[in-house]
C-alpha cells in the first residue's frame, strides 16, 4: 500500500491510500478519485517527502506537535459532515432494500430491462465497460458511493 498526498483542481489538499502507482493511475483515469472537499475528479499527485524513521527520529520525546510534525486538524467541515451522513444514510438504504448479485449485475439489470425477468431493487458491481455500455442501452443505473470510513 502507498499513500498519496493529491490536490484537487481547486487546490484542496488531502491523502488517499491505493494498492500501488498503477492502481492510483487507472481508478485516477476512470474518474473514481474524487476531492472529499468538492467531489472534483480533476485530481493530481503533489509533491510529497517519504516518511523514513532515522535514529534521530525514534529518540525524539513526545510532546506537543512541531512545525515539522503538524497538529491534526478536521478534514471535514459541518456542511459535508451532513453531506457524507446524508450519503451514508442512502447508502444503507439501498443496502437494506436491493438484492446483492455481485458480478451478475449488467446482465440481471440487462434482463430487467429486456423485460425477460421480474425488475427488482438490485446492487452489484459492473466493471467502467459495463456502466458505459448499459447508459448508452437506456438501463438507469445509479452508483452508490462508498465512504472512506466505509472501507475501515
Amino acid at each position: 500500500m502507498i499513500r498519496y498526498h493529491l490536490r484537487c483542481d481547486h487546490q484542496h489538499g488531502f491523502e488517499s491510500w491505493f494498492r500501488d502507482s498503477d492502481a492510483f493511475d487507472q481508478q485516477s483515469h476512470d474518474g473514481l478519485v474524487s476531492c472529499p472537499a468538492c467531489g472534483s475528479t480533476a485530481v493530481s499527485k503533489s509533491l510529497m517527502a517519504p516518511s523514513v524513521v532515522t535514529s534521530r527520529r525514534k529518540a525524539a520525546p513526545s510532546g506537543p506537535p512541531t512545525a515539522a510534525e503538524p497538529a491534526p486538524v478536521a478534514l471535514l467541515d459541518e456542511k459535508a459532515q451532513k453531506l457524507r451522513a446524508m450519503m451514508r444514510e442512502v447508502r444503507q438504504h439501498v443496502m437494506t432494500h436491493s438484492h446483492d448479485v455481485g458480478a451478475a449485475f449488467p446482465e440481471e439489470a440487462r434482463k430487467m430491462h429486456e423485460g425477460t425477468v421480474e425488475p427488482r431493487a438490485i446492487r452489484g458491481e459492473a466493471s467502467v465497460a459495463d456502466v458505459r455500455s448499459l447508459i448508452e442501452d437506456g438501463i438507469e443505473i445509479m452508483p452508490v458511493p462508498s465512504l472512506p470510513d466505509d472501507r475501515n
